[in-house]
């Protein structure tokens, strides 16, 4: 369990509706939907993690309870604030365990937009107030969500090049593709554990340890999902400085004789590295090991430079010709772009590639901040609203419908327009339809956690098997 106290991870604000909710409240029936955004459909990923370490089993306590009207007292400079009974009270009547039930899409289900993803409503009408003081931290779901939503779109874009232009026994290495390298780029340990796992769901490739960790530790990944292989950075090719680069490649070679290795190799001058080190110097080496060589530029702009770098490999390494009518280097020789990929620069170089007559498969990508830091809210608009509620007894539809202004001065109903109701996920004809939970379809939403404890679980297996193109 978390050392966090969740009595102090909400937004400072929600500590004083308890009082401002209209007395007589009972419960309170809130909705998860990514509203739109960049894609057109969102990958449901990460909540388990959440689950698990934030809201699972006694997550209120006399000692954190303490904490929380100290830093609340401060934080507010008066008393009249945050209510302690509030939370005292389900110490009491639930042992410090949350009365909340919480159903979600299964994770990895790939969700068209404007959607409902998850519901969140309270079990016990005097703890009406605690389902949306649960949506700071719920909420932020949205980051594994929309990171694998990245990585799965891109998938496609590779797999749209591969198709085009790639033998078909380079579908095997598909997953491998594009590989994460954010780590040091992410805003936190947690975030890359989040962020890095979430890049699995589609790819195998990756760098970012915690990633893996995250897997394992909450969904139940038996090994290691992401994979990386032996590399170099500037700091292993510059020691011996440029006269020194060519020793350094030899080494390289000598120390991992076989299995893939990647190379870093514009530390002066990329295109004599290829043409007369690797392709000159040190080529037969290359072309007798049992395992490839993957060649890595590391500035410049990415097409320019990829472009005049396959054009060196080939003359010098020679190329096949595969069934689509493409150009294939040796498969000792592959080359990865790690600099100045995104989700919008790749398909300008897969397609530069195509126009060349160079097949998708020779290529392999490291994308780092723009994976697992580029991203936020509201990339997918993702959205946490209220649509139900019972006070007094009588159930009530909740809506929100705000009229704005569009740039010409039209009056116009916003996209932040919330559902109304108790909602259901439904598939009719093969599409995503959410309708009112009173419905006779099956509702796909599944009580994944209800009065302190999680009640279904999903292995990261069953969520990359969901999310599969």
């Amino acid at each position: 369990m978390t050392k966090e106290n969740l009595i102090l991870l909400a937004d400072a604000y929600k500590y004083s509706h308890h009082k401002l909710y209209i007395p007589g409240t009972e419960y309170i029936y809130s909705y998860l939907e990514s509203r739109g955004g960049k894609f057109d459909e969102t990958v449901f990923y990460g909540l388990q993690y959440f689950l698990k370490e934030y809201l699972a089993g006694i997550v209120f306590t006399k000692e954190k309870l303490d904490e929380a009207e100290t830093m609340l007292t401060e934080v507010f400079g008066r008393k009249d604030v945050f209510d302690r009974s509030r939370f005292e009270y389900i110490i009491e009547k639930h042992g410090g365990k949350l009365p909340i039930r919480i159903k979600a899409v299964p994770e990895g289900t790939v969700v068209p937009v404007r959607n409902v993803l998850m519901t969140i409503e309270n079990t016990d009408p005097e703890c009406f107030w605690l389902t949306n003081f649960l949506e700071t931290l719920l909420m932020q779901v949205w980051y594994p969500c929309t990171v694998a939503s990245v990585s799965r779109e891109i998938k496609k874009i590779v797999k749209k090049y591969y198709d085009e232009t790639a033998s078909a026994a380079a579908y095997a290495g598909i997953d491998f593709v594009l590989n994460d390298f954010g780590f040091r780029g992410a805003s936190s340990v947690e975030s890359a554990g989040i962020g890095g796992s979430a890049h699995l769901v589609s790819f195998s490739g990756s760098d970012t340890i915690p990633g893996s960790m995250f897997a394992k530790r909450y969904y139940g990944a038996p090994t290691a999902p992401g994979l990386s292989i032996p590399a170099t950075e500037h700091s292993v090719v510059t020691l011996l400085g440029e006269k020194g680069e060519l020793d350094i490649f030899k080494h390289i070679l000598d120390t991992y004789p076989t299995g893939t290795i990647a190379c870093v190799s514009d530390s002066y001058n990329i295109f004599r590295a290829c043409e007369e080190y690797w392709g000159t110097e040190l080529k037969e080496k290359i072309l007798k090991r049992d395992g490839t060589l993957v060649i890595r530029p590391d500035s410049g702009d990415p097409v320019q430079t990829l472009l005049r770098i396959f054009t060196i490999l080939m003359e010098k390494f020679g190329y096949t010709t595969n069934e689509k009518g493409f150009k294939v280097l040796p498969p000792q020789v592959r080359v990865i772009q790690g600099d100045g990929i995104s989700y919008s620069s790749i398909p300008g170089i897969f397609e530069a590639l195509k126009q060349a007559g160079i097949s998708a498969e020779n290529l392999v990508l490291g994308m780092g901040g723009a994976l697992l830091q580029r991203v936020n809210r509201d990339t997918q608009e993702f959205a946490l609203k209220c649509a139900y509620a019972v006070v007094n007894g009588q159930p009530i539809d909740v809506q929100k419908m705000p009229v704005e202004m569009d740039a010409n001065g039209q009056l116009r109903t916003s996209f932040k327009k919330s559902k109304a109701g108790k909602l259901a996920l439904i598939k009719e004809n093969g599409e995503f339809k959410t309708v009112a939970a009173s419905t006779q379809a099956t509702n796909l939403l599944q009580t994944v956690f209800e009065n302190g404890e999680v009640v279904r679980t999903y292995t990261f297996e069953e969520i990359r098997k969901a999310a599969t193109l």
